[in-house]
């Protein structure tokens, strides 16, 4: 076999790896889902070893695809360096997923990564802003940030700083509340209580005001619009509401929630240029945006 064949085939190992999916791995790739299937059958033959967990929910990385991964991934940035000649030296290349909650997706990574592409023409990076937890130690992302910290798995867990989130509204229903129990009398919204990934999420029955909210949603983003919209009561994160037009604090003397984001990397990948330095420069950006 030779070696751009080799590479071929980690290239087919590292999109399924991340997409979880042959038909999502293969439309990245621009391969049917069959090709790819038997791409990695075939890889794993060759090399004696099952690089994936089969289930209905997808493909996942046992111990030997997850020993594969950073090797792989050398790879592929030396692939990319190579076929793109007006790379310049110590610029990152490669493909690298970065997974976090919505909100500090929308409002402070995207700025992140925008500037990191600019600066590093050859570094593909894709944002997950998903409400759930990613699982580095089945590389369904190469970094994440997290509300909570991990406990297992081998994983380098920084602390990146701490946010604050209060209670917003339109200044005509903020003049109405004056006491938490005003709160009673407006609509509020909120998460979908079922579907909330972190139990630091799950504010409202902190504020022990048997409270239901009327309106929810997974989405950070829809709260805002609900709360710009004269909806109701919602609590949303300062340095997202900060960039919202109309609304204000609610009782932010009385009411008012910290909790700290996380940046998660595995500690196989701590060799790798492409992914250490997107760290710090994350881990950069997200403490100038919270400061």
């Amino acid at each position: 076999m030779t070696d751009r064949m080799k590479w071929d085939d980690l290239r087919v190992f590292l999109a399924v790896s991340r997409a979880g999916l042959l038909m999502a791995a293969g439309r990245a790739l621009g391969m049917d889902a069959a090709t790819v299937g038997r791409r990695i059958t075939a890889l794993e033959a060759a090399r004696g070893e099952r690089l994936f967990d089969r289930s209905p929910r997808g493909y996942a990385l046992p111990e030997a695809g997850r020993r594969l991964t950073a090797p792989a991934q050398a790879m592929e940035a030396a692939a990319a360096s190579l076929t793109n000649p007006d790379t310049k030296p110590g610029a990152l290349t490669g493909t690298l997923r970065i997974g976090a909650p919505e909100g500090v997706a929308t409002y402070i990574l995207s700025r992140a990564l925008m500037e990191l592409a600019v600066a590093h023409p050859g570094l593909n990076l894709e944002l997950a802003a998903l409400p759930r937890v990613f699982s580095l130690s089945h590389r369904e992302a190469d970094l994440a940030v997290t509300v909570s910290p991990p406990t297992g798995g081998r994983l380098k867990v920084q602390h990146v700083a701490d946010y604050r989130l209060h209670l917003y509204a339109t200044p005509e229903i903020a003049a109405r509340i004056r006491t938490p129990d005003g709160l009673k009398r407006e609509r509020v919204m909120g998460y979908v209580s079922d579907m909330i990934f972190d139990k630091e999420l799950d504010y409202l029955p902190l504020l022990n005001l048997d409270l239901t909210p009327q309106l929810t949603s997974t989405s950070i983003a829809v709260q805002q619009r609900w709360v710009e919209a004269g909806a109701g009561v919602c609590v949303l994160h300062d340095f997202a509401a900060r960039e919202a037009q109309g609304i204000v604090q609610v009782l932010p003397e009385e009411i008012a929630f910290t909790r700290s984001f996380y940046l998660v990397q595995h500690e196989d990948d701590a060799g790798l240029p492409r992914i250490s330095r997107t760290a710090d420069a994350l881990l950069d950006a997200l403490r100038r945006a919270l400061a």
